[in-house]
């Protein structure tokens, strides 16, 4: 096993802890804590804190792909993790400086869009570099080794969350917003940190210059583009509904809550039910149920989403997207070319 792996690992576990701390109570503070700058409280109504929310969520997943041209291009993922770590510690700090308007004189929803701003611009440097950096440090001699360390890595993915998203909104309702927003900043200083150390047991890929954008927009690399958009097309209705959980469903749990419903579990903290499930279920589908499968088919990734569709029909009841998702499924699981997919 590279000798880089635990430290990328290390510092995915505190990243996510971060970011799923923040997203934790995002949807809470909007509707529940944030104050004018006389320090009164002048909370959203929930559909504004909706849009607030996702706006917020859809630029962590957008700025990725600025990022990653920046990094293949002209940085190196080193570079450019190490140093967009460092506006995702002062987007932390600016929210938590939210909790003291009197303190600071200015508005915390000026800090607020500043705040979130940073932490975007940070993610959209750390989401594509740090899983391409993790296979960067395999070669030919181990690369039967880099579904294990993946596995790993997802795992450290979901500990993170599982551990921050019980703590924030606690600490956002015995302690206050600077104390929420406070810890995760600390957290990601950690994963920097983390990060920074294990730099001389890295593999570093150097950038590709104009080699690298060249063959990026090139025709091979716009019909490698081409194929994958089937596969997001089907993948964007469902990020669409399960990010929800984060905010229209943190709404519900709140009304829940006021009707007498488990007073001692906070409403945003029932969104930890996610990464402990997934925690349980990696060892399983890694050990138990992929080898299983095996003994009949080639489990493959484009298999594995397109099982991953099937079972995700059965949570839903429209038709529409039934079809959209059983056509999808079917396609993934027979692997055709997704590029010649007539959707």
């Amino acid at each position: 096993m590279p000798r880089g792996i635990p430290y990328i690992v290390g510092n995915e576990a505190a990243e996510r802890f971060s970011y799923y701390g923040l997203l934790a109570i995002l949807a809470t503070f909007l509707t529940a804590h944030l104050r004018d700058v006389s320090g009164n409280l002048a909370p959203l109504n929930e559909n504004v804190a909706n849009e607030w929310q996702h706006n917020f969520m859809a630029a962590v997943y957008a700025f990725p792909i600025v990022g990653a041209i920046l990094s293949d291009g002209l940085f190196g993922k080193y570079r450019m993790i190490v140093s967009v770590s460092l506006l995702y510690v002062a987007g932390h700090a600016t929210l938590a400086l939210m909790d003291f308007p009197l303190y600071t004189g200015i508005d915390p929803k000026q800090l607020l869009i500043l705040g979130l701003a940073l932490i975007a611009i940070g993610s959209g440097g750390i989401k594509p570099c740090v899983s391409a950096h993790l296979g960067d440090q395999f070669g030919t001699q181990n690369k039967h080794l880099i579904t294990k360390a993946f596995g790993w890595f997802y795992f450290s993915i979901n500990f993170g969350s599982t551990a921050s998203m019980p703590l924030t909104p606690w600490l956002l309702a015995h302690y206050g917003a600077g104390w929420a927003f406070g810890v995760p900043g600390i957290a990601m200083a950690t994963a920097a940190s983390v990060f920074w150390l294990g730099r001389y047991k890295f593999v570093h890929i150097p950038p590709g210059g104009k080699a690298f954008l060249r063959e990026t927009i090139s025709v091979d690399g716009m019909r490698a583009v081409a194929n994958l958009i089937p596969l997001y097309l089907f993948t964007i209705p469902f990020w669409c509904l399960f990010d929800q959980t984060h905010s229209v469903w943190v709404h519900q749990a709140r009304r829940m809550y006021l009707m007498g419903y488990d007073p001692d579990v906070l409403p945003a903290q029932l969104q930890t039910v996610n990464p402990i499930l997934v925690m349980i279920f990696i060892p399983l589908f890694t050990y138990g149920l992929y080898p299983l499968l095996g003994r009949w088919f080639e489990v493959t990734p484009l298999r594995k989403i397109g099982i991953g569709l099937f079972v995700t029909v059965l949570s839903y009841d429209q038709h529409l997207l039934l079809v959209l998702y059983l056509r999808g499924a079917i396609a993934l699981f027979c692997s055709f070319p997704l590029g010649q997919l007539a959707l």
